[in-house]
């Protein structure tokens, strides 16, 4: 099957903004090339191995790549990206110079290539992504193994926004906690809730074919009798309260519904948020705490910012 690649030179910024709009287009995959990965210095603080080629990056910024059926359609959905990509400037988001670029590939050239860039990553002090082509042995028999296929590009676990909420659900889950996941994507951070001791996990996603992901990641880590996976719109369909509520989305989105994210937490609960580039920390901990959240603490890595908000 011939497939037309679709490619954005963005911004890191504006990576998470211009993969949404990929695939509400109808893209059944998502690659992330950035340019920092290759000149990034990295900690060994838990035995990780890097070995990337060069050739394999921009040069600077970050290229998005977007995978769409090839078809005589495919001009009219070209256009309908380019202003969905315009209209992100309305939410002051700088996506580049907005010059798409196209080509005809075989289904075979990309929809395996990538898992060889995809392997066991051990996040924290427990958990260790492991993608379920990868044989893994656990090195510590404290060690919670997250199994993951991201299927249609729904995440890999691997990015720092997912890393440093799947460590503020480490520090604050307690056994027997009700979790509220936002936004769920491939399920890591529901199954994460659930491997340290959730009682109760409620994941949701607005789009449908997150959910199938979610939900088979959920049976593949065997915690379907804790997670339940449910196509909804942000917090709308929750009506019970959750000690904690977890959301990696984009800022302006956490911002657009702190106050239901306090009417859910319970007194003392805690709201993980992430998805949050650098410079919007500052906006984001003020809609928070205008909300009635206590920052409790912010966690950064690289360029991005996960805040642990308490509701009093």
């Amino acid at each position: 099957m011939k497939w037309t690649e679709i490619s954005l030179l963005t911004t890191n910024e504006a990576v998470e903004a211009v993969s949404n709009v990929f695939h509400e287009s109808g893209a059944s995959g998502v690659v992330i090339e950035d340019s920092t990965e290759v000149k990034k210095e990295r900690v060994d603080q838990f035995g990780e191995i890097y070995d990337l080629n060069p050739n394999d990056y921009p040069t600077a910024g970050v290229v998005v790549k977007a995978y769409l059926p090839a078809s005589s359609f495919i001009a009219e959905t070209v256009e309908e990206i380019k202003l969905a990509l315009a209209n992100l400037k309305n939410f002051d988001i700088n996506i580049g110079d907005e010059m798409l670029q196209t080509a005809l590939v075989d289904e075979e050239d990309w929809a395996t290539a990538w898992k060889q860039y995809y392997h066991p990553v051990k996040i924290s002090e427990r958990f260790t992504i492991v993608p379920t082509w990868e044989d893994y042995k656990p090195v510590s028999t404290d060690e919670l193994i997250i199994e993951l296929d991201p299927g249609m590009a729904f995440g890999t676990g691997t990015h720092p926004t997912t890393v440093m909420c799947l460590q503020a659900l480490e520090k604050v889950v307690k056994s027997g906690d009700s979790v509220v996941d936002v936004g769920t994507g491939s399920g890591v951070l529901a199954i994460g809730a659930a491997l340290i001791g959730a009682g109760k996990v409620h994941a949701l996603d607005l789009d449908e074919v997150a959910v199938k992901s979610a939900q088979e990641n959920v049976e593949l880590n065997k915690v379907n009798d804790v997670v339940e996976v449910f196509h909804g719109n942000l917090l709308d369909s929750i009506n019970e309260p959750a000690d904690v509520v977890v959301g990696n989305l984009l800022a302006e989105i956490i911002m657009s519904f702190t106050d239901d994210a306090f009417s859910i937490v319970k007194p003392g609960g805690k709201y993980i948020t992430s998805g949050i580039i650098g410079f919007k920390k500052d906006e984001v901990k003020q809609s928070l705490e205008n909300s009635g959240f206590e920052i409790e603490e912010v966690l950064m890595m690289e360029d991005w910012v996960a805040i642990i908000a308490k509701r009093p």
